[in-house]
């Protein structure tokens, strides 16, 4: 666990912000008196820098909605709606995806929020919400039925998969269906660090499950919903258009990761933090210096991984091609917004942004928390 950063400045919501990027010197500059716009910063990684691709480009359109408290999950409704989770006070929240309206959904039932536990990542699929959440004696994910007769109603939750280990810190908790129509989760070790090498545990991992939390077929380990390990604590998961799966994973003291997941590998933690070249771990696609990331959620659009920094307050976008980076990260609205929590891909060149200033580690101002709309290149 990191100690926070004092940021940042304050903001308006219907500005529009056009930004370029940040250098490592940049201040956050209130955005309601004039753009924040500079060029690209890009990662620390001491790796060779592999060949340029064009430069990215964020632009802040609008806030949808304000005076969110904790957010944490975000999913998208077939009708463009969202849903949110507050990690804090156990709610989910739908988020009129025009107009900003919210409608509180309720509390749901059984979450103990602690540290970094509580109510965590949302997913969404065939008229069921699924939600991981830290409960009294372990993180686990549940689903509730959402639609229908059950209008503006949550139904009573029911188990997925429980056993996942809890802690004050790293309780990972974002979750996703994957392409393939299975779930998949990423945890935390809570800070027992042999968790994440120890196979038969849940800490540490990715996990693939069936929609009901068997192990999925094909998995790695037969009668397992284990997927890859050696993880730290893994808050971001997103596929690209040939179906690869991408992951954001906190380091501790050297470097945060983006890693390419492949099913029974092993990441590393805790016997190597970045890019080791050593056999038998893999090593990340792209590294941060913890200072510039603590990474959460991430999100795939226009040929790039768009990786939202909670200590490092930016978003970062890194240029993908097949299986590889094909160019150096770039890092925008850097102290514009504070913390950011989650991104979600919207369709083309736009995303939805979450901040993450009423988390106890930010410094909230006026309307925090707020999602953002963004279109970016």
């Amino acid at each position: 666990m990191r100690r926070p950063v004092v940021q940042k400045a304050l903001w308006g919501a219907a500005v529009l912000v056009l930004v370029t990027g940040c250098s490592p010197g940049d201040t956050g500059r209130d955005p309601r008196t004039a753009p924040v716009s500079s060029s690209p910063s890009a990662s620390s990684s001491p790796s060779a820098s592999p060949s340029p691709s064009a430069a990215g480009r964020v632009s802040v359109t609008g806030t949808l909605v304000e005076g969110l408290k904790s957010p944490w999950g975000l999913a998208r409704l077939p009708a463009g709606d969202l849903l949110v989770s507050s990690r804090d006070e156990r709610t989910i929240t739908r988020i009129d995806g025009r107009t900003g309206a919210k409608t509180s959904l309720g509390e749901v039932p059984g979450v103990v929020p602690g540290g970094e536990g509580g109510l965590l990542g949302l997913a969404v699929r065939d008229g069921w919400v699924y939600a991981y959440l830290t409960a009294a004696s372990d993180n686990r994910i549940v689903r509730m039925r959402y639609g229908g007769g059950a209008g503006d109603r949550l139904g009573p939750p029911e188990p997925v998969l429980t056993g996942i280990p809890k802690g004050f810190v790293h309780n990972g908790g974002r979750i996703a269906f994957g392409p393939d129509g299975m779930l998949y989760a990423g945890t935390g070790e809570t800070g027992r660090t042999g968790l994440a090498q120890d196979r038969s545990s849940l800490g540490g991992k990715i996990l693939r499950m069936t929609p009901e939390g068997g192990p999925a077929p094909g998995n790695p380990f037969p009668g397992s919903v284990v997927y890859s390990y050696g993880h730290r604590n893994v808050q971001g998961l997103a596929w690209d258009p040939e179906g690869r799966l991408w992951a954001a994973e906190f380091g501790q003291n050297t470097w945060d990761e983006l890693n390419l997941v492949e099913p029974g590998r092993d990441y590393g933690w805790p016997v190597v933090e970045g890019k080791a070249g050593r056999a038998g771990f893999v090593d990340p696609v792209a590294q941060w210096p913890t200072a510039e990331a603590s990474p959460s959620g991430i999100a795939y659009a226009r040929g790039a991984i768009w990786m939202a920094g909670l200590r490092g307050e930016r978003l970062w976008r890194i240029p993908v091609s097949g299986a590889e980076r094909s160019g150096e990260p770039e890092a925008f609205l850097k102290g514009a917004y504070g913390r950011l929590r989650t991104v979600l891909a919207a369709g083309g060149d736009r995303l939805w942004l979450v901040t993450s200033e009423t988390d106890t580690r930010g410094t909230p101002g006026p309307g925090d928390d707020r999602i953002l709309r963004l279109e970016v290149r």
